[in-house]
């Protein structure tokens, strides 16, 4: 009896720590499909090595807490910076990739967008890839739903989830200000150049989700802008005139403030009320839709426009 009870316990105490082992052993990752920019990419798993040519999909990753093996060499912000260790293997430009380095890194997943979207075929035959390129029609809506996408690749939908509520509130609050400010004016500096942008074009979040009412609605929808002068600026007389040194973004000295210390742009209101606002370049040129510098963006536009 007491040998026959005690094998009953045994067994049953080994029944028991196996179904807790089974309970706390990882489920195997279902595949996902994930629909992107260039068209749908099955992943069997979670993807642990990643390479990342987007710099907006490598703050994304960043916000969320996941690991990156392969970056583009080049300037990124501040936050970024860490990824320019010797540490993260380097996998050519924002530009160009390099095959070779990664052949030897063997990627489990290839992210591009924006300036890479054009090598996406390319790199879709070494390993997964998906495009994070950003909808210029809908450009916050994409950005957001970026984040919502690579959360769920990763496993990580709650601190998604927290990262577009944050987001959503800064815009809530900022389309709320902009719209009683006046008309705005953007524009990007190229050494002693300059191009306007308005809806519809790279930089036109400002306009379509920020809630500024745009000083000339009919610009000219272009990579490079629509080209124009002191006298365009002067007569357009925006309410706010938004600056992009492109030059500063990239590292060198920016000219923008010099440049537009002029007479004719002293003449706008903008120049009068002190409502010229040199935007964070980096976040702007580089970034775009990522979730640190769409955040650092919203908050300094709440800031210029008379909050928190």
């Amino acid at each position: 009896m007491n040998t026959s009870r005690n094998i009953s316990r045994k067994a049953f105490c080994g029944l028991l720590f196996g179904l807790a082992a089974f309970a706390a052993a990882p489920l195997a990752a279902a595949p996902v499909t994930v629909k992107h920019a260039s068209g749908e990419t099955t992943l069997k798993d979670t993807p642990k090595k990643i390479v990342v040519f987007d710099l907006a999909s490598l703050d994304n990753l960043d916000a969320l807490g996941v690991p990156v093996a392969g970056v583009p060499s080049g300037v990124k912000p501040a936050w970024l910076q860490k990824y320019n260790d010797d540490k993260v293997t380097k996998v050519g430009t924002l530009f160009e990739p390099n095959l070779e380095a990664l052949g030897a890194l063997q990627p489990d997943l290839i992210i591009v967008g924006g300036r890479s979207q054009a090598k996406y075929a390319e790199l879709s035959k070494l390993a997964p890839t998906i495009d994070m390129t950003i909808d210029a029609k809908a450009p916050f809506a994409s950005a957001r739903a970026h984040i919502t996408t690579l959360g769920k690749t990763f496993g990580k939908e709650d601190a998604a989830k927290k990262l577009v509520a944050d987001l959503d509130a800064g815009v809530a609050q900022l389309k709320e200000k902009a719209q009683a400010a006046g008309k705005g004016l953007l524009i990007l500096t190229v050494a002693n150049r300059m191009s306007a942008y308005g809806p519809g074009s790279r930089f036109g979040v400002i306009h379509e989700a920020f809630g500024v009412t745009p000083a000339v609605p009919d610009l000219k929808i272009g990579t490079h802008g629509q080209p124009v002068t002191f006298e365009f600026i002067q007569k357009t007389n925006p309410d706010w005139l938004f600056v992009i040194d492109r030059d500063a973004a990239l590292g060198k000295t920016g000219n923008a403030r010099k440049m537009l210390d002029n007479d004719l742009v002293g003449q706008t209101t903008a120049w009068k009320k002190n409502q010229v606002v040199y935007l964070d370049p980096a976040n702007w040129y580089l970034v775009g839709g990522g979730a640190t510098a769409l955040k650092q963006d919203i908050d300094q536009l709440n800031k210029a426009f008379g909050g928190k």
